[in-house]
């Protein structure tokens, strides 16, 4: 009899660890788990931008002819001495922002409406360059031409430079480099901060 007893209390032991087992890895497996929270800081935005540097966000070819005219309009003195360069070439013109040029102030990270904000300098010149040959015409006067062995390239690529970077500074350009920038920054700090909505502002 005392040995029944023994045998039922241990049972009833058994039996009620493993429920509570069971509750509890109940409890592990269908408890919502609490999201991890990620923090950044202004400096890591800060960073990560300045690594960048310039982003360059449009980039734009003209073709457009030049002409350098250096007659006097005088007949005779341009027979001899006048000239006039025609000149094409394929001008490449980057835009986009200087990342540099954004401070710690310019950065706001709310880690408890999870969102970041950043401002931005306007998008500007970055570079132009020629892509291919120039073409050249060369009409000189005829000491000129013997007296001077200049073809006017070095001249022609300076004015083909200089019209390619005003063209490409008009507002609406501009404008669109400024967007393009903003969308181009808004994927890129999602990847360094992943999980927060990032906001890109004009200064």
């Amino acid at each position: 009899m005392q040995r029944l007893r023994i045998i039922l209390i241990w049972s009833f032991l058994g039996i009620l660890i493993c429920f509570s087992a069971g509750m509890y890895a109940g409890y592990k497996v269908f408890t919502p788990k609490a999201k991890m929270e990620t923090r950044i800081s202004t400096q890591a935005i800060l960073t990560a931008l300045h690594d960048r540097g310039f982003l360059v966000s449009q980039t734009y070819v003209f073709d457009t002819p030049v002409t350098i005219d250096r007659s006097s309009g005088n007949a005779l003195k341009d027979f001899f001495f006048g000239q006039t360069i025609e000149a094409r070439g394929t001008m490449e013109v980057n835009l986009g922002v200087d990342l540099a040029d954004v401070k710690a102030e310019d950065i706001i990270v709310d880690n408890a409406a999870n969102t970041i904000t950043v401002r931005v300098p306007k998008a500007k010149l970055f570079n132009a360059r020629l892509v291919g040959p120039i073409e050249l015409k060369n009409k000189q006067g005829v000491l000129k031409k013997l007296l001077d062995s200049d073809n006017g390239y070095n001249e022609s690529l300076a004015l083909l430079s200089k019209t390619a970077e005003e063209m490409a500074q008009r507002p609406e350009i501009i404008a669109r480099a400024d967007e393009s920038a903003k969308d181009d920054l808004v994927r890129m700090l999602g990847y360094v901060a992943e999980g927060k909505t990032v906001q890109v502002e004009g200064k």
